[in-house]
């Protein structure tokens, strides 16, 4: 199972998109600072997250996620 991800950081109001196996483990490890990308906004809230059974499907969301309008929907709708 992938789990395509929406974080939010609570200093900054950034949002941040993943894909992770485990996510638990996943959200840790951002708000320990161990992802480059997300260390200087921390701490970081889960806003929303969607499981996948299918890999492919999973990494072509969130690409989606990161196109203008993927965030004009995630804004939106999730």
């Amino acid at each position: 199972m992938k789990y395509v991800y929406i974080l939010h950081s609570e200093t900054g109001g950034h949002f941040y998109v993943g894909v992770t196996d485990d996510l638990r483990a996943r959200l840790k490890k951002h708000n320990a600072g161990e992802v480059s990308h997300t260390s200087k906004y921390k701490p970081w809230n889960l806003k929303t997250y969607i499981g996948f059974s299918d890999n492919e499907h999973a990494f072509r969301f969130e690409k989606y996620l990161k196109s203008p309008s993927g965030r004009a929907f995630a804004k939106k709708r999730l």
